[in-house]
């Protein structure tokens, strides 16, 4: 019986270890890579052409800034957010000034 009790705290002792292991090796494998802000606005920013130069909605220049587009009326319309593009969605007209 004595031996029955040691090979049960063996084996979950070894699970244990096995288990741990595996959950180090994850960590190991996973790598944080930090970018610029200048990396991170290139890599978010949209290639897309748009109508509008400047976002209706906050005035940022949409060739730096481009990050959503609504199309409304047949045209593509670009945003720095998409908050920007929320807002602007609620009431279009409101927003054009053609």
């Amino acid at each position: 019986m004595k031996n029955l009790k040691y090979i049960a705290s063996f084996s979950i002792l070894g699970l244990m270890l096995v288990s741990c292991n595996k959950e180090e090796t994850k960590q190991k494998d996973f790598e944080v890579k930090h970018i610029s802000h200048e990396e991170m606005k290139a890599s978010t920013k949209l290639n897309v052409a748009v109508v509008n130069d400047l976002d209706p909605i906050c005035g940022m220049k949409t060739a730096d800034h481009l990050s959503d587009t609504a199309t409304y009326n047949g045209k593509v319309y670009g945003f720095c957010s998409a908050m920007c593009k929320e807002e602007f969605l609620k009431n279009p007209e409101k927003h054009i000034h053609e």
